[in-house]
């Protein structure tokens, strides 16, 4: 059973509020969902979702979960696979893209001045 998300017509997006910490993650790490819902415990549903990166802000371990996940580095920049002490890892610009099948694992990431990401997660039908 999949959660349609809601019809939403084009509105700004205040990037200044309505941002809070996401289970698990670091301080400095905020969202803002934009619109639909996603039921990690149903395994159902999808989101779209703002990712702020506070500057020097970093995660420490690789993600891993059962939804896919789409994701456009919209502003700022972003390492990928950095170390446990934020070190190391590959600088992404504004106007990259990743899509991760369930199961991929990826990360840790982390921001030298800040980002800005717009992330996609749905489960796949079943």
């Amino acid at each position: 059973m999949a959660i349609d998300k809601e019809h939403k017509e084009f509105h700004p997006v205040d990037l200044t509020e309505g941002f809070a910490p996401p289970p698990g993650y670091p301080e400095g790490i905020k969202q803002k969902i934009l619109a639909g819902f996603l039921d990690e415990e149903k395994k159902v549903g999808n989101r779209t979702r703002l990712l702020k990166f506070d500057p020097g802000v970093y995660t420490t371990k690789p993600f891993v979960h059962d939804y896919f996940e789409e994701v456009y580095l919209v502003s700022g920049d972003l390492t990928v696979g950095n170390d446990e002490n934020g070190e190391g890892g590959e600088a992404f610009e504004p106007n990259t893209y990743a899509c991760r099948p369930p199961g991929a694992v990826h990360g840790p990431f982390k921001s030298e001045n800040g980002c800005v990401l717009i992330e996609i997660h749905y489960y796949p039908e079943s």
